[in-house]
């Protein structure tokens, strides 16, 4: 399947791995890579030499294209940039964070730059300033969220921009792979079903929680403090729930939160860490290869696709 986004990272499948943090390591990312997509190893809460080992390792497992995630809250960004820069990963997306002023730097070094945007003012001036291709992440997504949703972005961000845009929020199989086609996307962004990928290091406790959950247990915490997560419903996220609506203070909020993610993600400590995920549970029903769910993705998107001509 040719798209934008396969041309532009030499891929066989317009499928992106999420960056999830704590999570996304070279194992998985290769493990999309080689199964056509493209994996992305995630820096987020990790020491710089922790990122540069991942990249060395990838690139020992693999010759095919994959990139790494900067959330450019993070406080070691720079070295970051500079040390991927060096390395030279095929690309980056940049979340949480102006991507602009690292362009130049990134272009020099042949890196794709990769924004992730959250409306369509950024996704205009991203592309002016040279991005070369933007995700566009509704609020069904898993982790830190905006307000928009997959669907009104996809709606009013490509008619407006000329550069690739990968849709993320909600993709969970091939039926969204089409319709994300059909609105002029180049590919999509997964994130949450690839955590149940037999390649994924995220605690067992983690993957059997996913599988278990109802589409009706996604929750969002944080929303009053401007800091949206979505994530499964459980004893922390009513507990921060009931605290939100008692009006506690944003620093407290933050105490509470701080070191949540890698308590379930890690630790493995399901009830009291953030099981950070997205809105489409369902399609969860098994631990799997990753291989094993980019083949189930692409054959239901391309009998879909198939499927389109006949609605005319």
């Amino acid at each position: 399947m040719g798209t934008r986004l396969t041309e532009l990272l030499n891929i066989r499948y317009p499928i992106l791995q999420g960056g999830m943090a704590w999570i996304s390591d070279a194992t998985l990312a290769v493990s999309v890579s080689e199964a056509g997509g493209a994996g992305i190893i995630a820096s987020g809460g990790r020491e710089t030499d922790w990122v540069r080992d991942q990249i060395r390792t990838a690139k020992k497992m693999t010759n095919k294209a994959f990139g790494v995630n900067v959330p450019l809250m993070a406080s070691n960004k720079d070295d970051l940039i500079e040390m991927i820069c060096k390395e030279k990963v095929c690309f980056v997306t940049m979340s949480a964070g102006n991507p602009i002023p690292y362009f130049p730097q990134l272009t020099a070094a042949g890196v794709l730059k990769i924004a992730v945007v959250p409306n369509a003012k950024l996704a205009r001036r991203v592309e002016e300033y040279g991005a070369d291709a933007i995700v566009i992440e509704g609020m069904e997504a898993g982790g830190h969220i905006g307000v928009l949703t997959t669907m009104a972005l996809l709606t009013q961000v490509i008619p407006i921009v000329n550069l690739p845009v990968i849709a993320a929020g909600g993709f969970a199989d091939g039926r969204g792979l089409a319709a994300a086609l059909l609105m002029g996307a180049a590919g999509i962004q997964i994130g949450t079903r690839f955590l149940i990928a037999e390649e994924c290091s995220v605690h067992p406790n983690f993957k059997e929680k996913l599988i278990q959950a109802s589409e009706m247990d996604s929750v969002v915490t944080g929303q009053t403090i401007d800091q949206a997560v979505r994530g499964l419903r459980n004893s922390f996220s009513e507990k921060f729930l009931a605290l939100e609506r008692l009006n506690i203070s944003k620093s407290e909020l933050e105490k509470i939160a701080a070191g949540t993610n890698r308590l379930a993600a890690v630790e493995g400590d399901v009830e009291n860490g953030m099981v950070q995920a997205g809105q489409s549970l369902l399609p969860l029903i098994r631990i799997e290869p990753a291989a094993t769910i980019i083949e189930q993705i692409m054959e239901t998107a391309q009998a879909a696709l198939k499927q389109a001509p006949t609605l005319l």
